[in-house]
């Protein structure tokens, strides 16, 4: 019996669950929030057969999460997108995960780091050689932003949250492990953004804060680099980025991607418990990765 036959047809959660409440369907929505969006990849991801597979995509486009959109006439080849509704489930992704990673796999502590050796920082770890998919984050001049430069490096910083007054933050803030330092890290950035440029690399801090709230602190500290606002936790949801919730919003927890052009994901720093030193081991990703090019050009020549 499905959750929608039963006689609680006024209950919202009840009612939802009969769309969601299948086992795969929230995996295979997590999936394609991730940008696997083709049949195959989406099998060989999930491992489920290929008539479970394409039962689960039928019945979700039919329910408006997914928009099936061709993308080869012959033969017929379908790509599988989130609608506004499939959208609407992202926050409900990073919440299982946010809850998983802290009531299941963690102790229940509410944390904005990681331990050095838990399932969590592996799991974050192994995102090198994972590829950002094509999206646009909000950025603090109201307009849309693509996270990755087009030419060179990118490091993307993540950050729970940076005011610019200290009466705009949270209630409670100082008291979450790896909270606090947010602006350290940022002024840092800021300081030695010259050493980026000079080795071809742009900085793009991102938080999941309200665009003007990134605004008012990026004026207040002289921040010349983009403040990115994951507001609608498309990044988080994409890459499984590590969360935590404080005052009723979703928090991004403090970590560091080196990112090539090509959207590839080369180098993570993960747990980060030293917001100011991060900058420098963010410089050393770099340096690594240019001294492995030129090495490899030299083998090459």
């Amino acid at each position: 019996m499905r959750y929608t036959d039963l006689s609680d047809a006024e209950c919202a959660i009840a009612q939802a669950l009969g769309v969601v409440g299948g086992w795969w369907t929230l995996l295979v929505v997590r999936d394609v929030a991730g940008g696997v969006r083709r049949f195959d990849e989406l099998q060989a991801e999930l491992g489920l057969s290929r008539k479970v597979l394409a039962e689960r995509l039928a019945f979700l486009v039919e329910q408006g999460v997914l928009d099936k959109r061709p993308y080869r006439s012959r033969p017929p080849r379908y790509e599988y997108h989130l609608t506004t509704a499939g959208q609407g489930l992202v926050p409900v992704l990073v919440a299982l995960q946010d809850w998983g990673s802290r009531f299941v796999l963690g102790d229940g502590s509410l944390t904005a780091t990681g331990r050095p050796r838990s399932m969590e920082t592996r799991r974050v770890r192994r995102l090198v050689g994972a590829r950002i998919p094509s999206l646009m984050l909000a950025a603090s001049s109201g307009k849309r932003r693509d996270p990755v430069a087009g030419t060179g490096w990118t490091i993307i910083y993540c950050y729970p949250g940076a005011y610019a007054a200290r009466a705009d933050y949270p209630s409670g803030w100082g008291e979450i492990p790896g909270a606090r330092g947010c602006t350290l890290e940022s002024v840092t950035y800021r300081d030695r953004l010259g050493d980026f440029a000079s080795r071809g690399t742009r900085v793009v801090g991102v938080s999941t804060q309200r665009p003007e709230e990134q605004a008012a602190f990026a004026a207040t500290e002289r921040i010349g680099f983009p403040l990115l606002s994951d507001q609608d936790l498309q990044l988080a949801a994409a890459l499984r980025l590590p969360t935590f919730r404080a005052a009723g919003a979703d928090r991004l927890k403090r970590m560091t991607l080196l990112v090539r052009s090509d959207r590839e994901i080369r180098g993570v720093l993960f747990p980060i418990s030293d917001p100011a030193r991060s900058v420098e081991d963010a410089l050393a990703l770099v340096d690594r990765e240019l001294a492995t090019r030129s090495s490899s050009s030299g083998r090459a020549g």
